[in-house]
């Protein structure tokens, strides 16, 4: 029988309603369609917040998969409730927003649970926001139906976990999504001056691992960059603000970056 993951967060990250979080959604990526080029992408990172603070940073990054006709999302993010080592898998057969059921690809969901360091826990996933809020995007902007692999990523050797994802990763027809926000709890001012040191080492593809202080996925982006040194991958940045920028406060503020990976 399927074991369905329901929304966390509707009504609190993004509308609760499907016509609400639908009309939202394709505005922000309209939006972002205007600006972003033409690009090939394997991976993206995205941020992670209410889509009032990040939802247009996220559009730019979902907006380079316009054009991709891809079947599988291998979704890699942070917990930010219960901590654990290595990587969480989830039981659910299915996760579900407002605006439908997407199934999960729970062979090779089984697979990677063969694998060491990785472990189901259904207690990080339950209530975690960083891969929920990027399944709106996904189904909006798919032009096929689509499986997903939902991975919480904690503290692990990069390098272990680049070579366990690697099969997924190199299939034709998989993205790979990084959620991740940057900079936290900052003035303005220091964030923007922390988060362009943060963007500087994922552009540079660079081996001297972020840190939580730079961004709340670390653990994730650091595998993928990982993953692109070994396959001589190119990133570039495709829009990096902060929640002074898009609502709210500038005293203190949260950091977003949105990357895409060729």
């Amino acid at each position: 029988m399927p074991t369905t993951r329901e929304p966390a967060v509707a009504g609190s990250f993004y509308p609760a309603t499907e016509k609400e979080l639908d009309l939202l959604v394709s505005s922000l990526l309209q939006q972002a369609d205007e600006d972003t080029g033409s690009f090939s992408p394997k991976a993206i990172i995205a941020p992670h917040a209410g889509y009032i603070y990040s939802g247009s940073v996220a559009a730019s990054a979902y907006s380079t998969l316009k054009n991709i006709n891809f079947n599988r999302v291998l979704l890699l993010g942070p917990t930010h409730r219960v901590p654990f080592y290595g990587m969480a898998l989830s039981r659910a057969t299915i996760f579900r927003t407002p605006l439908g059921s997407i199934p999960v690809d729970t062979i090779a969901v089984n697979k990677l649970h063969s694998c060491h360091d990785c472990e189901f826990n259904d207690a990080a996933h339950m209530q975690e926001h960083s891969l929920e809020t990027q399944l709106p995007f996904l189904q909006k902007i798919a032009k096929n139906d689509f499986s997903i692999i939902p991975v919480l990523v904690s503290d692990i050797d990069y390098a272990t976990a680049a070579n366990l994802l690697s099969e997924i990763i190199d299939d034709e027809k998989t993205i790979t999504v990084i959620s991740s926000d940057l900079s936290h709890f900052h003035t303005y001012d220091e964030a923007k001056e922390l988060d362009v040191i943060t963007s500087g080492k994922i552009l540079a593809l660079n081996d001297n691992p972020i840190c939580g202080k730079e961004a709340c996925g670390c653990h994730s982006i650091n595998v993928i960059l990982e993953v692109a040194r070994q396959r001589n991958w190119t990133v570039s940045r495709l829009e990096e603000k902060n929640s002074g920028d898009t609502f709210g406060s500038r005293d203190s503020v949260v950091g977003y970056g949105a990357y895409c990976f060729e």
